[in-house]
């Protein structure tokens, strides 16, 4: 049976509301890992301007702010930038923090103004998967580097647990960015002991 788009769970509406404040909660913890592999991934250092797609309560922005870092986080779910807000003013990072309600399809941020992208445990819900990565594209900066994080699911994994990428899919996604012109475009497994995730690396041209 034929994989179902990188983005199957794009009809996914349920971060609204007050699960949506309890799935952000569970999120606190659970994206700690993806944001140090991201990070690592994108090599990102003093001076990079980080965007943080389907940012959630903001974990992963915060690991990369601390490092003094700047960053900005985007969630189309109002429940997870409160989270976000609230849970940054607890302790606030070394690096510029900043978040907007907005969603991959309309990032609302000027051509080629940030160096890193990613979007962790996120793609699966992008309505429109095509004009997302054109935006992420437009955002980033010419040599700019664009990670997507999804865990890594059996093909015939169904309900909650299909939420995320099976091989297919992320070789799907790989196309899709060299298609757009990324380039060193790559897919890779990684083990974060709990749980098994999938990674697909692209930089954009220094041409573009």
């Amino acid at each position: 049976m034929a994989d179902l788009p990188p983005n199957h769970h794009a009809d996914y509406r349920s971060f609204g509301g007050p699960f949506g404040y309890v799935a952000g909660l569970t999120m606190i913890l659970g994206r700690g890992g993806d944001g140090r592999l991201a990070t690592d991934l994108a090599a990102v250092e003093a001076g990079d301007h980080v965007l943080d797609i389907g940012c959630g309560p903001g974990t992963a922005a915060r690991l990369a702010a601390g490092a003094g870092i700047r960053v900005t986080g985007v969630d189309p779910a109002e429940p997870m930038l409160k989270l976000a807000r609230v849970l940054t003013s607890l302790r606030r990072p070394a690096g510029d923090i900043e978040w907007h309600q907005t969603g991959a399809e309309d990032l609302g941020l000027p051509d080629g103004s940030v160096t890193v992208c990613w979007s962790l445990a996120s793609v699966h819900h992008w309505p429109e998967l095509e004009r997302g990565l054109a935006e992420v594209k437009r955002v980033l900066a010419p040599g700019g580097r664009f990670i997507a994080l999804e865990k890594r699911t059996a093909d015939a994994a169904k309900g909650h647990a299909s939420h995320g990428w099976t091989a297919g899919q992320a070789s799907t996604f790989a196309t899709m960015l060299e298609d757009l012109g990324f380039q060193s475009v790559a897919v890779k497994q990684h083990d974060l002991g709990r749980r098994e995730v999938v990674s697909v690396f692209g930089r954009k041209s220094e041409s573009d």
